[in-house]
């Protein structure tokens, strides 16, 4: 049986902590390239932040330097960027977090800088996602307000934030506030870095945890396929289990082999390479297991899945006998 908890708050200690000095010194290195306007995405790489909030990244979807955005579901799952090899101090973090990465990006808030109060959507243990800040420079004036309480993360300290929940950053100082922001999937050995409270409720049912891929069984042609699907599924920021609707409108969808990957392709839609889980199951490159398709091999239908937390949601569909 899975117990479910409540979630203990927005925001959490971790450990360890690091050399907040250290890890500002590296800086200097990677200062002389302009950093670009933080970007969204929602599908694809969205709109420019109007206020000075500046990236840069040292992960991303296929290691692109010049991608600013979290990124999301795409043919290409996240790499290193060049610039992760010229920050050592900056992979030794990285390399103690016990989860897969996502996006890796120093992000710098200017001087006099405000952002709109905002929320991310599906950016939170319950969508399988941990976004971890370590912040690196700060001033008395730098401030998040998250969930309706302030905080003032001091360089070195290692935290997490939900920032699915309404949140503002702000900068009153006269010196950029600059944090090393490190999105990863939730995984069980995640939470040890979570103090006891926050264990309960990841481990208990309030996370998605994150399973490991695995070796594809077979070959990929052997589980090419055709299929109908809702078109809320299609859409990242969707409510929870909207596609279960049986109102909703189904778009064309084909698995196919392409050098020896396989690609969700949705009609109208750039592809998705999948990841094999276990039987049968694949979540999306550069997504967690909020979402998951599960095909058989040689035909047999395909299984939709979402989830919140330990809340699944299944839809059953018939495979079509044409995958071109």
């Amino acid at each position: 049986m899975t117990i479910t908890v409540e979630q203990p708050g927005a925001a959490a200690r971790l450990t360890p902590t690091f050399d907040g000095g250290a890890l500002a010194a590296e800086l200097d290195g990677v200062r002389q390239h302009a950093w670009q306007r933080q970007r969204i995405y929602g599908g694809q790489i969205g709109r420019a932040s109007q206020v000075d909030w500046t990236c840069l990244a040292l992960r991303s979807p296929g290691g692109d330097g010049a991608r600013t955005d979290p990124g999301g579901p795409g043919p290409e799952d996240f790499a290193d960027t060049p610039w992760s090899a010229r920050t050592p101090r900056a992979r030794e973090v990285l390399r103690s977090i016990p989860a897969p990465l996502r996006a890796v990006r120093y992000m710098a808030l200017g001087p006099g800088t405000r952002s709109h109060r905002h929320f991310d959507m599906k950016y939170g243990p319950a969508w399988g996602v941990a976004r971890l800040h370590v912040p690196l420079t700060t001033n008395p004036g730098a401030v998040l307000h998250l969930d309706g309480e302030e905080h003032r993360w001091q360089p070195g300290a290692f935290w997490f934030g939900d920032f699915s929940r309404d949140h503002l950053v702000a900068n009153e100082g006269t010196e950029p506030r600059v944090h090393l922001v490190i999105d990863c999937l939730v995984a069980p050995e995640l939470a040890e870095l979570f103090p006891g409270a926050w264990r309960d409720f990841l481990l208990g049912g309030g996370a998605v945890l994150n399973r490991p891929a695995t070796p594809l069984p077979g070959t990929p042609g052997e589980w090419e396929c055709s299929f109908e699907v809702p078109e809320t599924f299609t859409d990242w920021e969707e409510p929870d289990g909207a596609f279960l609707d049986p109102a909703v409108p189904r778009r064309r969808a084909a698995v196919q082999e392409k050098d020896g990957q396989l690609l969700l392709t949705y009609e109208g839609a750039a592809p998705i390479r999948l990841i094999h889980i276990e039987d049968g199951e694949f979540r999306y490159a550069g997504w967690s297991e909020e979402r998951t398709v599960q095909l058989r091999r040689g035909g047999g239908g395909v299984v939709l899945r979402s989830r919140v937390g330990s809340t699944v949601r299944c839809l059953a569909l018939p495979e079509n006998h044409d995958p071109r």
